[in-house]
Formats: C-alpha cells, structure tokens, sequence
C-alpha cells in the first residue's frame, strides 16, 4: 500500500509538471505567436480572444480568463470519459485540465523573461516560425508526459479514444475539420499569419508525441526461429498478444523453418528483441510499422 501510495503521489507531481510546462507555453509561445492548439484548447483559446477583443471594443477593462471556458468546453468530453472510457483515466485528465487552467491564468505573460537573454528573447517575439517550432517543441513535451502517465489535455482526445476503441471508428478527419474550423475563424477574425503558423506548431506537437509516446503505434513482428514455442510465450508473456506459426522453408539451405507473425505495440518491442535474441541468439526478425488493426487486439486497461 506504501508503494502503491508513493507512485500515486509520484503520478500526479509528474502530471502537474505537464500541467506547469503546457501553461507556460501558452503563456509565452502560443501568446507571442497568436498560435492556435489543436482540439478543444484551440478553441477556448479562439473563444478567449474573441470575448477579450469584444470587452475591450466596448471598453471594459477587464481580462476574460481561459480556465472556465475550458473547464466548460471539456464538460461533455469528460462526461464521455467517465461513462465510456475510463474514471481513473478521466480523473487525471480533469486534473490536468483544471491545473493547467488555472496556472495559465495566474502564471504572467513572458513567465520565462528572465531565463532568456534579451538577444533570443527578441528573436524568439519577432520570427513567428521560431516560435511555432519551439512552441510545439515544449506543448509536445507537455502532452507526452501526460500521456506517458495515463492521462490526457482533454478535448477531442476523449472523443477519440471513445470511437476508436468503442465504436472502432475513424477519428482524423473529425479532428482535422475541428481545427480546419478554428484556423479559419482565428484566421478571419485576428490574421493569417497565427494561423498559417499555427500549422507549424501542431505539426511538430504530433512529431515529438510520435517520437515520444508509443504505446497506440503498432508494429508487425516476423521472427523467423527454430524455437516458435517459446517465442510466442514470450511474446504473450511481455504484451499479452497471441502470434500466429507459419511453417516456412530457408531458401539458401533449404532447412524447415518457422515464422511466429504477431502484432504488438511498439513500446513492447525493445523487449521482445532481448527476449527473443535470449531465447533464440540465431533468430532472424523483421519489423514492419502497421498503421492499422481490424480484429480482436488486446489494449492495455486504462483502469
């Protein structure tokens, strides 16, 4: 209980450190860049924008916050990730939606002034692709580590995960035409040039989170052994697929030969080498990206 006590603890300081990090980006790149996130973070942010440009129209001096407009925006996503997708899951994600709220409201614009010299810090304000790249550099970062520790920014990635895992449907050309929608109005209402930038930023964010978070890449395993028994043990020891045998002959030596054929994810995959090469040192295997899977494939639980 000790244990399990401590990496709870450990879990949610690490998921308010992406909570720190996504707020301070907001408040400084996603600012100087007029940038747009992807998802439900993009469109509070457009919805801020529009709020504070009509208060300030009519002369109020008042700063509109971002955190209700989020915390409203997430209200039925969440509600979809208690019912469908998991409440532990959803717990953090509402944890990390409300901290990294409230830390962007209270943390000041240029929160990172004096870390900078005043040299870069002019560079990094005047060259919007330098800060689309960084931005998306230090959101990716964020997002990683929440993912990496069972939790999400929230938004359209309950919806997601509800129709992929539910449903088995398609979600990309929902969440393109989301944030297609976002860029155009910001790009209508506030110029082209954050929105055109905003491209920049979402693209890298997907790269560093593709570098960084494997556990939804799938990867095909064909290993070709003379011990498929307890390679397909190992394999469902490690991962918890089933593999398919495939009796096969060389064709240089004409020797029989096996194929253990599996699918696993790819942060499975480091592993399944060593214990492959451990039990087999002569295996042969070769790794194929797969980019999809229709059948029974077993996901870890989020619970």
């Amino acid at each position: 209980m000790k244990i399990r006590f401590r990496n709870e603890i450990f879990r949610y300081l690490l998921l308010a450190v992406a909570s720190f990090i996504m707020a301070l980006n907001y408040r400084t790149f996603v600012e100087w860049g007029s940038l747009y996130p992807a998802g439900a973070t993009g469109l509070s942010m457009l919805i801020q924008r529009l709020a504070q440009d009509a208060a300030d129209g009519m002369g109020w001096n008042v700063s509109v916050p971002f955190s209700p407009i989020n915390i409203l925006l997430n209200a039925v996503p969440v509600w979809i990730g208690f019912k469908y997708v998991g409440r532990r899951f959803t717990w953090q994600s509402l944890y990390v939606i409300v901290l990294t709220g409230f830390m962007t409201d209270l943390m000041p614009v240029d929160a990172i002034t004096s870390f900078i010299a005043e040299h870069d810090l002019a560079r990094l304000r005047s060259d919007p692709f330098v800060t689309s790249l960084f931005g998306g550099i230090v959101f990716g970062f964020g997002m990683s580590l929440c993912l990496r520790w069972n939790a999400t920014t929230g938004g359209t990635d309950f919806i997601a995960i509800y129709l992929s895992e539910k449903k088995g449907r398609e979600t990309w050309n929902i969440i393109l035409a989301l944030n297609a929608a976002i860029l155009l109005c910001g790009g209508f209402k506030f110029g082209w040039s954050g929105a055109l930038y905003s491209i920049v930023y979402q693209f890298v964010t997907i790269q560093v989170v593709h570098v960084m978070y494997r556990t939804y890449q799938y990867q095909t395993l064909l290993i070709v052994t003379t011990h498929p028994g307890r390679i397909c043990e190992a394999i469902h020891r490690i991962c918890h697929h089933g593999a398919t045998v495939v009796n096969a002959r060389g064709g240089y030596m004409g020797q029989d030969k096996t194929i253990v054929y599996s699918i696993v994810a790819a942060d499975d995959t480091t592993r399944i080498y060593a214990l492959c090469k451990s039990i087999d040192p002569g295996a042969f295997i070769n790794t194929i990206s797969t980019s999809r899977v229709i059948g029974r494939f077993y996901m870890r639980p989020r619970d």
